[in-house]
């Protein structure tokens, strides 16, 4: 038996005629949340580095930069580059949705190594850091696709189906909600631990590794219940997705930045 949900409006309230949309708020949220759990973790004594009020809001500000435009950018090239060459100025118009994660994971990595230089810091201890406070990001992204009825998932006969009232009639994975649960809620527990109860944080690099694979896991996972994009469909003929693409070379990628940090004195 499938449950049964009514459309949730993406507009959250409006302000002056300004509508305000869930998507807007889940960023707000999720930076304001990850500066803070950010700040707490570096305030920490047995941080590498440390850096003053106008230092963490500089590096917000880049970070921010970096989400928004590695993401909106890493969605037009991964995900429909033919539709934004017919269309350029499409490539500005966020609010119509298109974000990708691992545009903006590299454009946060660029952001952070340009921070690192102008401040004379590790970037890779920077990045472990961030690699703590990223999930927290992923959780409330996600919670605002599913609000938006965004990448859901395949038909299912399952209890977990979802229909939602006005929409298709045939049930489908809340392939946001297993993202949410699992790139979210799970992967910052596990990267929350690891910085704080294991010596991985002296060796720069190893948990930025560690998160690019572990995220990987759970995203090739969870595409199994995704539906593919419709203007990509499945690259293969035996169901392999974009995103399960681009996370086996993000699973390849900081298999190798957790080696180099692991053998680096």
């Amino acid at each position: 038996m499938a449950i049964v949900l009514d459309p949730i409006s993406p507009v959250a309230f409006s302000v002056f005629g300004l509508d305000i949309r869930w998507y807007a708020l889940a960023y707000i949220a999720a930076f304001v949340v990850g500066y803070f759990v950010f700040k707490y973790l570096i305030s920490r004594r047995d941080g590498m580095f440390a850096l003053d009020k106008k230092q963490l809001d500089d590096l917000l500000t880049a970070v921010i930069l970096g989400v928004i435009i590695g993401g909106r950018l890493g969605y037009v090239l991964f995900y429909n580059l033919p539709f934004f060459l017919s269309h350029p100025l499409e490539i500005l118009a966020v609010w119509h949705g298109g974000m990708s994660f691992h545009g903006g994971l590299i454009g946060v990595i660029c952001a952070v190594f340009l921070f690192s230089h102008k401040c004379k810091i590790n970037p890779w201890a920077v990045l472990d850091v961030m690699s703590v406070v990223a999930p927290i990001g992923l959780f409330f992204g996600r919670i605002a696709n599913f609000i938006n009825m965004e990448v859901m998932g395949r038909p299912t006969d399952s209890a977990f189906g979802v229909v939602f009232v006005g929409e298709t009639p045939i049930p489908r994975h809340p392939s946001p909600l297993y993202e949410a649960a699992t790139e979210g809620i799970l992967l910052f527990i596990i990267m929350f631990c690891l910085y704080r109860f294991t010596n991985l944080r002296n060796r720069p690099g190893a948990l930025g590794g560690i998160m690019g694979m572990s995220y990987a896991v759970f995203r090739m996972f969870c595409e199994q219940f995704r539906a593919p994009d419709v203007q990509i469909g499945f690259l293969t003929t035996w169901g392999l997705t974009m995103g399960q693409l681009l996370s086996a070379i993000m699973f390849f990628a900081g298999a190798c930045i957790f080696a180099f940090a692991m053998r680096k004195k």
